[in-house]
């Protein structure tokens, strides 16, 4: 449980960047979830970050693009080398699959079969798992050989989405 000396740290944080950008952009206005869930409702909108940014922005129901960009964090490194279970013999299993598998990684953009797709789990027989960020698999168990490596990975994965051009 945080203190309440995090929350009043917290909140200070908040005022001071507030008034920093008010100072650098003087239409900068504080908002909060209540007003925005409320223009949400009265516009018969559906709860997306996308469709709330519109909300804030003031206009609703301007019409959108037929795509955006979704974007996903995702880690560098897998710091537990070994397994938590030690074997027999006092032998620590190691816990990290080789960091390059026939010059492919944890995360590169890859096409599939003309799709675009996201390398979430390799083994070193040169076979992948093959995702969409939003985790709809592509393949559990795709050869290297019918890759073609589009980007290295990043920490921050974009992906292309479809979507509605015109307010619901």
């Amino acid at each position: 449980m945080r203190s309440s000396w995090y929350n009043f740290l917290k909140g200070i944080m908040r005022w001071t960047f507030y008034n920093r950008l008010k100072e650098l952009y003087p239409n900068v206005k504080m908002t909060y979830g209540y007003i925005t869930k409320n223009t949400r409702i009265q516009n018969n909108l559906p709860k997306e970050h996308r469709i709330d940014a519109l909300c804030i922005s003031g206009n609703p129901n301007v019409k959108r693009l037929d795509y955006w960009y979704y974007i996903k964090q995702v880690r560098r490194h897998n710091r537990q080398i070994h397994k938590a279970k030690i074997l027999k013999g006092g032998i620590r299993k190691l816990n990290q699959a080789p960091y390059l598998v026939k010059g492919l990684r944890l995360f590169d953009k890859v096409k599939y079969k003309g799709q675009e797709c996201f390398i979430f789990g390799r083994r070193s027989s040169g076979y992948f798992d093959l995702r969409k960020l939003d985790g709809t698999v592509i393949h559990r168990s795709a050869s290297y050989k019918d890759l073609q490596l589009l980007s290295k990975r990043k920490t921050l994965l974009w992906e292309r989405r479809e979507g509605v051009s015109s307010p619901t």
